[in-house]
């Protein structure tokens, strides 16, 4: 008696999972339906119908976003005319980092936003090419790269000794205002 009920269930199973199966089964009965219902539908939209549906479409923030950020790639360009003694080596170190790090985490982030990637890519660079023409105009004043590598951590621990201060004052002065 034990297996003539293993295999009622055996057989109810097979039945329940053919029928689960058929609103995914094409019309001539063979294989499987891969699209989904909004894959179709998406097929019959204009492309300016998806583009202002998507996701990262012209309606989010993750379209608007990365067309913002392209003016600070344009200004790290229109940096290159200027010599490289005017330059801030923090500033564009920061937009080296910056670029870096959301370079990655716009490919890891749903949905993934390869528009704001390859901005942020672009900005990793233009920060990459200043911080060379700093350091080699650094090295080319004071002969040694050891010297200018020394001259960049004092610039660099300068300002966050600075950063620091600014951040004491202002905490000092909230303390004193709460009291």
């Amino acid at each position: 008696m034990s297996s003539r009920v293993g295999f009622r269930f055996v057989n109810n199973t097979r039945f329940a999972f053919r029928n689960a199966s058929a609103p995914f089964r094409r019309p001539g009965g063979q294989g499987f339906r891969w699209q989904s219902s909004e894959a179709a539908a998406a097929e019959k939209e204009s492309v300016f119908q998806r583009l202002w549906n998507s996701p990262v479409g012209v309606k989010t923030v993750h379209f608007w976003a990365p067309v913002m950020k392209w003016c600070l790639v344009l200004a790290g360009v229109s940096d290159f005319a200027r010599p490289a003694e005017k330059l801030s080596l923090t500033q564009n170190a920061a937009l080296m980092g910056t670029g870096a790090i959301w370079t990655r985490w716009c490919l890891i982030i749903k949905p993934r936003n390869v528009l704001l990637a390859t901005v942020n890519f672009f900005l990793g660079c233009v920060g990459a090419v200043q911080v060379t023409r700093i350091f080699l105009w650094q090295r080319s004043q004071s002969g040694s790269t050891i010297e200018a590598a020394k001259e960049i951590e004092h610039e660099a621990a300068d300002s966050v000794k600075a950063a620091g201060e600014a951040a004491e004052g202002t905490v000092k002065k909230v303390v004193e205002k709460s009291t």
